[in-house]
């Protein structure tokens, strides 16, 4: 995740996974039940994976509960709106059978109020999806920060209230700055630190 949308080449994409799930000296054997697809939410191409009827795990980054908060931390929302989205994910179970999974960041004091959590409910209220929450981790240099533990266990309680399936994603490497979303930062800085470009953070595989 992070490296581009996978939707918007998805003919590629589709190459490639067949490619990984043969059985011969080419593939890696990987079925479609191993495989995620992420995605910011393009609901033509949702649609057009649906079709295949692929048993591949599909998960967008949601990020938000309405248009105008979406708008503001996932710009291209502003071309699809949720609406289009969901009715795309609720496309995808009817063809598929597989639940959506839909990522939520809990950003402190932006994203991760008990009213965001209440208008979350009630948009996934009724659907086939599961809500991944995961904690920002603290990256020095960007405007976010982690949420409280007590924000976090209120946030889940309210969307159990509405009876959402959802799950907090485990920490882990924090303390040596290699959680998620902090190594890419980490290496930044030590270029810049060294006077380097940008080439050892693409050999460093971010």
């Amino acid at each position: 995740m992070g490296m581009g949308e996978p939707m918007a080449n998805l003919d590629a994409l589709l190459e490639a996974l067949a490619t990984a799930a043969a059985a011969d000296s080419l593939g890696l054997g990987v079925g479609a039940r191993h495989v995620t697809i992420s995605t910011v939410g393009l609901p033509a191409k949702i649609r057009q994976l649906a079709d295949l009827g692929k048993q591949y795990h599909l998960a967008v980054s949601l990020h938000a509960p309405n248009d105008a908060l979406r708008n503001q931390i996932v710009p291209t929302n502003e071309k699809i709106g949720l609406a289009a989205i969901l009715e795309a994910g609720d496309y995808f179970f009817e063809k598929t059978g597989r639940q959506v999974t839909y990522e939520y960041v809990l950003l402190r004091d932006l994203n991760d109020r008990t009213g965001h959590a209440a208008e979350l409910g009630r948009l996934l209220r009724g659907r086939h999806a599961h809500v991944n929450l995961i904690p920002f981790n603290d990256v020095e240099g960007l405007p976010y920060r982690r949420l409280t533990q007590e924000a976090l266990t209120d946030f889940t309680e309210i969307l159990k209230q509405y009876n959402i399936s959802v799950k907090v994603r485990k920490r882990k490497g924090a303390d040596i700055d290699a959680a998620c979303g902090q190594l890419r930062r980490s290496v930044l800085d030590a270029a810049a630190r060294t006077g380097r470009d940008s080439e050892p953070v693409a050999a460093a595989g971010v």
